[in-house]
């Protein structure tokens, strides 16, 4: 199984917050210009995943926190983010995902 994906799901009122990176981005601190990243293992986990299970993941939080360029590319073909909305820092991808619930 090409499980690429590190996640970390922290559920905070009636959130569900999920962060995910490549897993090979993992520990690097990327830098470009004034934009700063340092993908840390204590925010976006060490669990690898299958790409299964982040889409599914994706489709029940209330906000993530992507970047690298396989975890974005998988987000963007699965409709859940626009490529217009992705950033690039050191040519890799990042991008922040906001779903609105009516109470």
């Amino acid at each position: 199984m090409n499980n690429r994906i590190v996640m970390k799901v922290i559920s905070i009122s009636n959130e569900i917050i999920l962060a995910a990176a490549d897993k090979e981005i993992l520990g690097k601190n990327l830098r470009e210009g004034n934009l700063h990243l340092e993908v840390k293992e204590d925010f976006y986990g060490s669990g690898a995943v299958s790409k299964t299970l982040f889409l599914e993941t994706m489709s029940i939080c209330t906000i993530a926190n992507l970047v690298g360029n396989y975890t974005v590319k998988t987000a963007i073909e699965a409709k859940f983010i626009e490529p217009d909305n992705v950033i690039e820092i050191e040519n890799i991808k990042h991008c922040q995902y906001a779903k609105m619930i009516r109470p």
